[in-house]
């Protein structure tokens, strides 16, 4: 299916969308869109940051995602420096993921059938991108919402992301406070800059 229809009937079946078709189909958009931007490989993080906007961030529970990388510390965090944490997150992760999206040539994502029942309001969908090394493991963590399922997590190389910055924010934040933490994030995007080409 283009591209292009895909996101015109977005709307309509995103609610009926299956955990497993939701990610095959971003993965697919996501290795297109990168694939044909020259300035996506080079690295281009404003590109790139588009590119997570536009494909990526509306099947993402973004606040989910940031609260279980704050873990217990969420609920102490006021409604603007959840925010804070929330966009300074997202840049870290955008920014860390530039690289990888840069290295996108020839890779092919293949799909392991998904194992879950009807009910399930949480599943995991388990994928590997191949190309010229080792296959890499990629499983993306998601929940049922009323809007459809959404991603909260993802493991690369078997590593969850949220229990990795949890236990890096956590530091953070019991060195210095929640405070601490959102300068501390906004510090190390604002030097990962220059990385961009």
């Amino acid at each position: 299916m283009a591209s292009a229809v895909a996101v015109l009937a977005l709307p309509v079946h995103a609610t009926g969308e299956a955990p497993d078709v939701l990610v095959k189909r971003i993965s697919g958009e996501v290795m297109a869109a990168v694939k044909a931007d020259p300035a996506i490989q080079a690295g281009d993080v404003n590109r790139i940051i588009t590119l997570v906007d536009s494909k990526i961030m509306p099947s993402v529970n973004f606040a989910r995602m940031t609260s279980s990388a704050v873990g217990r510390f969420w609920r102490q965090a006021t409604p603007e420096q959840q925010k804070q944490l929330q966009d300074e997150f997202k840049i870290l992760l955008v920014r860390t993921y530039a690289g990888a999206l840069g290295e996108v040539k020839d890779q092919t994502v293949s799909f392991r059938p998904l194992r879950a029942r009807p009910e399930d309001t949480e599943v995991v969908v388990r994928s590997e991108v191949r190309g010229r090394g080792e296959p890499i493991q990629l499983d993306y963590r998601l929940e049922k919402t009323p809007d459809g399922w959404k991603i909260y997590d993802l493991n690369v190389l078997g590593v969850w992301l949220v229990e990795t910055y949890r236990t890096q924010f956590a530091q953070e934040i019991s060195a210095k406070g929640i405070d601490g933490l959102i300068a501390t994030l906004a510090q190390r995007n604002k030097s990962n800059t220059g990385k961009a080409g």
